[in-house]
Order: C-alpha cells, then sequence, then structure tokens
C-alpha cells in the first residue's frame, strides 16, 4: 500500500494535538476518512479532547440541549404542582383534607403516581372521587389492578368486573392481576375474608404528587 508520510504525520500530529475528529483530519489532510483511521487508531485522546469533540458534534449537542430543556419543563411543572398542593391545602376544604389523609395513611409515596392500595371500595372510591375533584383527572387516566385469590367460588372475570362496577371505571383502565395461590391450610377454608381481594388504583401525574403541599425538593428533579 502507498504511504504519503508528511499526510500520515499532519494526521497524527493533527490527532495528538489538537484532538481533531477522523473526518477533520481527512479534510485537512486531504485523504480518505478510512486512511485517517489506520494511521491514527494507535493515539489515544485526553479527556479534555474528547469533551472537545463531544462539543463539536451536532448530533450530541442537539441531544444535550433537548435534554436540559426537558429537565428544565419538568422542574418547572413539580414546582408548580408544589404550588398547586399548598393552595389547595390552604382553602380548608373539608373533602380535600380527607383525599390527603387517605394518601398519607394509605397512599403508595410515590414520585411519580398517586396510587392508593385497599380492599375497601368505598375508600378506593372517596379516593378516585378526591382526584377527580381537585386535580381534575378523567377517568381514561385511571389505572386499576386487583390482587386476589380464586378460592372463592368465583372467577377472576367476576372478581374484576365486580370491582369495575363499583368503581365505575371502564374496562380499558384495568391492568395485568395478580392471582395468588392458597395455601395447604387456606384450602380448607371454605370463605376468605377479602372475597374480591384488594385493589390498586393509579394515577401519573404531576399535579397529584404534591397532595396537600408537602415539601419534597428531592422530587424536584429528574
Amino acid at each position: 500500500m502507498f504511504v504519503k508520510p508528511t499526510e500520515r504525520l499532519r494526521a497524527r500530529a493533527l490527532r495528538a494535538d489538537e484532538g481533531r475528529s477522523i473526518k477533520e483530519i481527512a479534510a485537512l489532510v486531504g485523504v480518505s476518512v478510512s486512511t485517517v483511521s489506520l494511521w491514527v487508531r494507535d493515539i489515544p485522546l485526553t479527556e479534555e479532547q474528547r469533551a472537545a469533540l463531544d462539543a463539536r458534534n451536532p448530533r450530541l449537542n442537539g441531544q444535550h440541549l433537548g435534554g436540559r430543556r426537558l429537565s428544565e419543563k419538568c422542574r418547572e411543572q413539580r414546582i408548580a404542582a408544589q404550588a398547586h398542593g399548598r393552595a389547595l391545602a390552604r382553602a380548608g376544604q373539608p373533602e380535600f383534607a380527607g383525599g390527603c389523609m387517605l394518601d398519607w395513611a394509605e397512599g403508595a409515596k410515590s414520585r411519580n403516581a398517586a396510587e392508593l392500595v385497599n380492599a375497601d371500595v368505598a375508600m378506593l372510591r372517596t379516593f378516585l372521587s378526591f382526584v377527580e375533584r381537585f386535580y381534575e383527572v378523567t377517568r381514561d387516566r385511571v389505572r386499576f389492578s386487583i390482587n386476589c385469590f380464586t378460592n372463592n367460588g368465583l372467577a377472576l372475570e367476576e372478581i374484576e368486573g365486580w370491582w369495575l362496577a363499583q368503581l365505575d371505571l371502564p374496562a380499558s383502565a384495568l391492568r395485568t392481576s395478580i392471582v395468588n395461590r392458597p395455601s395447604s391450610a387456606s384450602r380448607k377454608r371454605r370463605h376468605r375474608v377479602l372475597l374480591y381481594g384488594t385493589g390498586r388504583l393509579t394515577v401519573h401525574s404531576t399535579f397529584v404528587q404534591e397532595i396537600a403541599g408537602i415539601d419534597r425538593p428531592e422530587w424536584l428533579d429528574l
């Protein structure tokens, strides 16, 4: 293979001294990208040189800019959510206070969702009414799942249908149910206390996160 010594030396200097990219060197020296890659493959770049390359890369710059904008937007939403929760708390409405107490006592304390798990359908219905009224959550945004046994003479479809009817939720809200296998001791019992198991009500929302304005600074950033 014919080697151009002058071009090769210049290419290696551009790589080692200036941290130039393969494409940049190929354009400056006037040889192919594959040739430059072969000439400089043994030259490592410093961390500063790699950072400078990334800074000149328009694709990476776009990704970083998009990531920063998304992070800033999400932070603004979470700050607004905290302010919204505090404003509702200051209004002093008993229904709002009741919903907050349900979340504090039985909620999952999730950063990204309001979630309540309980066997009492009235409690879940109250919580559903709470997020609908004060956070304008529509039924199509609600997700619901069930944890149950099926040794009570009821099929899973019957249990799921009962919960959906009690909470007035569409079938689209239902997620995969967890069916537990009864132990040998429980098989001897004719009935279990939780005939319909427990229900999990979930709403994914930025504003619902900061119920009652509890200060959670760690939730502001992604």
